[in-house]
């Protein structure tokens, strides 16, 4: 009896013993990783303004098609425009946000691969990504520095998913609904 007490005490010990606490980030990438090879309809959430006419009464969908372990690339299309791709990638710390812009030929637009890494946790439903150097320079260099204090952010949860841009004077958010897959479009100008 005296041996059967300390083992079981052990066994109990083991039990109590709390499970490995994913990142916040690894959350969030999971939720969006869940999302791979599906389509959504979008509107723009955020109010009117003349920076955002160019959306205005177009179909807006996004499509989660280019799925590895470490990297998620979303087509953005906007109408029959489908320059437009969010690449999020795995970083040692957090993740990154790139934007990658393309002409019809596919070439790159000269204002493309901006972006940011988180700079905290977030949330497994929210990731902030604000302006990095790289893109400082280059909104510098392309005669836009209201755009060098950019924060992009991308929130996901068992409904929408939300793409958002904020800086002093400008906010811009587009919601698509999750819960109701649309046909995928046709790919996006440029790498797939």
């Amino acid at each position: 009896m005296k041996i059967a007490v300390p083992l079981l005490a052990a066994a109990l010990a083991g039990c109590a013993t709390p499970a490995a606490v994913e990142a916040p980030q690894d959350l969030f990438f999971a939720r969006l990783a869940a999302l791979c090879g599906k389509a959504f309809e979008g509107r723009i959430a955020s109010p009117a303004v003349e920076a955002d006419a160019a959306f205005a009464g177009k179909t807006l969908v996004m499509h989660v098609r280019g799925c590895e372990k470490d990297a998620l690339r979303i087509s953005f299309h906007v109408g029959e425009d489908r320059s437009r791709t969010w690449v999020v990638t795995r970083t040692g710390p957090g993740l990154r946000l790139k934007h990658d812009h393309r002409h019809s030929d596919g070439s790159e637009d000269r204002l493309t691969r901006y972006g940011g890494d988180t700079s905290g946790d977030g949330t497994a439903v929210r990731q902030a990504f604000p302006a990095d150097a790289f893109s400082k320079a280059l909104f510098t260099s392309e005669g836009i520095p209201a755009s060098t204090t950019n924060v992009w952010a991308m929130e996901v949860d068992g409904r929408v998913f939300a793409y958002e841009l904020r800086r002093p004077g400008r906010f811009f958010r587009v919601e698509f609904d999750i819960t109701r897959p649309v046909a995928p479009p046709p790919p996006p100008w440029g790498p797939r």
